[in-house]
């Protein structure tokens, strides 16, 4: 009978002005039975401060630290995962729920040897129309090239993190450069398994033009054009 090593996850959460999706993903994630979250915000003028303080006061079974960082999802999640002390790293967007037995299935993934990290499938909370083929053809895409976003929940062993750097400190596809470091250092895991993320970015912008800018800033990016003129290009979706 095969036994798995005893592993931590820490769960690490990068926000900027997230009042609006927190109290629906925030308590939720919780309830998980993480061994721990560390949210690193980004300098928030909402509420987010305001909604995440009675959880550090709480002291409940998942310990919760709240702490600032300079704006960027690279240098918050660096910083997340620095202050964190788990066997793994869970990143995870604030607007993001995870499936209810999403540690299980991380750590049946890490129990092979060979696997240094992994991430979910994912649908969005809108699930028809535009909603259900965008992330239907996320997710083969990802499954195809071995790339993913950090819609998808990525997570790591710290050992693998610590290897390849962490995420690289640009404004925009930290995650795509990660992953594409990631899969060098060994297997990562396509878990089939749905987070359910906001729609906020596609709905604002409309379906068919958020698929063109993303396709472009991708190819842009392939030329090697800088990321802060990416990021220009991309704006915010909050």
């Amino acid at each position: 009978m095969q036994t798995f090593m005893v592993m931590t996850i820490s769960v690490v959460v990068p926000t900027l002005n997230e009042e609006r999706v927190l109290p629906g993903t925030f308590p939720h994630t919780l309830a998980l039975g993480f061994d721990e979250v560390t949210v690193v915000d980004g300098g928030s003028r909402d509420r987010t401060p305001d909604i995440l303080a009675p959880y550090v006061s709480a002291r409940g079974a998942c310990p919760v630290t709240v702490v600032t960082a300079p704006c960027g999802r690279a240098t918050q999640m660096n910083l997340g995962a620095a202050l964190s002390r788990g066997d793994v790293l869970l990143f995870l967007h604030a607007d993001t729920l995870l499936p209810r037995d999403a540690k299980a299935q991380i750590l049946q993934a890490l129990g092979d040897p060979a696997c240094v990290g992994g991430r979910f499938d994912v649908r969005f909370e809108r699930d028809e129309g535009w909603g259900w083929v965008i992330s239907r053809m996320m997710n083969l895409r990802s499954r195809w090239t071995g790339i993913a976003t950090g819609d998808q929940a990525l997570f790591v062993r710290r050992t693998a993190f610590q290897k390849v750097g962490g995420f690289p400190d640009i404004p925009i596809m930290e995650d795509v450069e990660f992953t594409r470091r990631l899969k060098r250092a060994g297997a990562v895991a396509a878990l089939r398994t749905k987070v359910v993320t906001s729609y906020r970015r596609w709905e604002r912008r409309g379906a068919v033009r958020t698929i063109v800018l993303m396709w472009l800033l991708r190819f842009l990016h392939w030329l090697g054009i800088k990321p802060e003129r990416l990021k220009q290009l991309y704006g915010d979706a909050r």
